[in-house]
């Protein structure tokens, strides 16, 4: 799920206390502490970079309306470099399991490449804008709360942020990210995009059209696993409870 953000994702875990943290980053070593830091310190940066040109277009337009042709670009860099993470994963230099990361970034990278860059008429749709606000609120708060980590220096207000916004953002970009596809389901119907129809000499069908649909239908069990988790990190992180999670 796009909007989704899993707990330790870039060498700092916000589930521990700051010495849980220190001792993470004692193992990852020097140099990998040296390059996640750069690495969140340029992803903040870039989504930073993206809020300050969409709050621009906004102003000078006074509309939604093209702001998503405006910051493609920008856009489609920093997300596609979150595929670094799993590389992170992959490596052992993060605490995460490789298969969350990476659900959690193809499903972005899905709906910036295969879903709004693909389908153009659909980018100036209303939840277009509804998400892109949304992730770009929630990876300043994330990434800048995991270079603060890493640094020692974590400001009381970006954890607490970091483990409220979420609360709203959340919902709001998953919102964002189904009425999307959903806008996007006709044109994808009428033109037959990515698909491949019998008969081909692989012998193999796939249509579009219906991935999509199912895609729809996956949020329905994984966005309240993935809230309700995040909301009993939140309760552990802030209010200090032990939550203990039960075998399935």
């Amino acid at each position: 799920m796009a909007s989704s953000e899993e707990d330790g994702t870039n060498g700092s875990s916000e589930a521990g206390d700051e010495k849980e943290a220190i001792g993470k980053r004692r193992r990852l070593g020097f140099l990998a502490t040296v390059w996640l830091t750069f690495y969140n310190i340029a992803m903040t940066a870039g989504w930073l970079v993206l809020a300050i040109a969409m709050v621009r277009f906004y102003m000078e337009k006074g509309t939604h309306r093209g702001l998503y042709k405006s910051i493609q670009k920008t856009l489609k860099f920093f997300q596609t470099l979150a595929l670094l993470e799993v590389v992170h994963c992959l490596i052992g230099i993060v605490p995460t399991s490789v298969l969350v990361t990476g659900v959690q970034v193809s499903s972005r990278i899905f709906m910036v490449w295969l879903v709004t860059h693909s389908i153009k008429p659909i980018q100036n749709e209303e939840s277009v804008a509804l998400f892109l606000v949304s992730w770009t609120v929630t990876e300043i708060t994330r990434y800048s709360f995991y270079t603060f980590s890493l640094l020692d220096h974590l400001p009381h207000f970006i954890k607490w942020a970091r483990y409220n916004f979420f609360i709203i953002l959340y919902p709001v970009g998953v919102a964002g990210e189904l009425l999307t596809i959903y806008a996007a389901l006709p044109y994808v119907k009428k033109s037959g995009m990515f698909s491949v129809r019998l008969p081909n000499k692989y012998n193999v069908s796939f249509d579009y059209y219906y991935f999509l649909l199912i895609t729809m239908a996956s949020y329905i069990p994984l966005f309240p696993q993935l809230y309700f988790h995040m909301l009993r990190q939140r309760r552990k992180v802030l209010h200090g409870e032990v939550i203990v999670e039960k075998d399935d």
